[in-house]
């Protein structure tokens, strides 16, 4: 029953959400899936890969990582370029089982150059759990979710523009494949906010329901 009233709210908001999103000349979107193989390379090898369009303003990526990894020391890394600042990048780091590691890291050319700014050796992410989200915008800068809680909160990193990535695997050159199978994908979402103020409102929406779950199993159980 809960369910079915959370469903209920979901749908009767997010229709119309979807029906002015054709309205806003900035709204833009990539879907990408990856090749599970193009992450069997060490990050001097990777290929910098241009998306279909620049994401700027405020944007947001969704991964979804369902890779099997083929050794403990393999990992799947992204890398997100941005168009004005040549060299200028963080990265999205996620690590085999059994440990799960996790991180993030910003390359600022010069100055300061690259830098973790977070980082969890164990339990870092769940291959069974929620998708990573790292949602940027102009003013709030950049927030990332592993999947399980955010990790990283309204880092400034000035402008940053989506223009190309590159994806990246093995820690040295002579490592076995750090992938075997599975997919990996990323859907970007960007759009200047001021021209549909209703352009995300279907991960407002989503929050809203989420909370809304959350009221009602609290109140079933008091009354329970």
């Amino acid at each position: 029953m809960i369910l079915k009233l959370a469903l209920i709210f979901f749908s009767l908001g997010i229709i119309p959400a979807f029906a002015q999103e054709s309205s806003n000349p900035t709204l833009a979107m990539d879907a990408i899936s990856i090749p599970n193989a193009d992450f069997n390379v060490v990050s001097r090898d990777a290929k910098i890969i241009p998306l279909n369009e620049i994401h700027s303003v405020s944007w947001q990526v969704t991964i979804h990582n369902d890779l099997v990894y083929a050794n403990p020391n393999g990992n799947a890394v992204v890398r997100f370029y941005d168009s004005n600042v040549d060299g200028k990048f963080f990265e999205i780091g996620m690590g085999s089982q059994p440990n799960n590691k996790y991180w993030v890291a910003v390359n600022i050319p010069d100055d300061p150059g690259y830098v973790v700014m977070t980082s969890y050796q164990e339990r870092g992410w769940v291959p069974e759990g929620g998708p990573s989200i790292i949602a940027y915008t102009d003013r709030a800068g950049l927030t990332v979710n592993n999947g399980q809680r955010i990790v990283l909160s309204n880092l400034d990193v000035e402008t940053f523009a989506l223009k190309s990535y590159s994806v990246w695997g093995l820690e040295g050159s002579q490592d076995p494949p750090a992938i075997h199978s599975g997919v990996y994908v990323m859907d970007i979402m960007s759009g200047n906010p001021t021209d549909n103020p209703l352009l995300f409102y279907p991960y407002v929406l989503a929050a809203g329901m989420a909370g809304l779950i959350a009221i009602l199993l609290v109140t079933k159980k008091r009354s329970s």
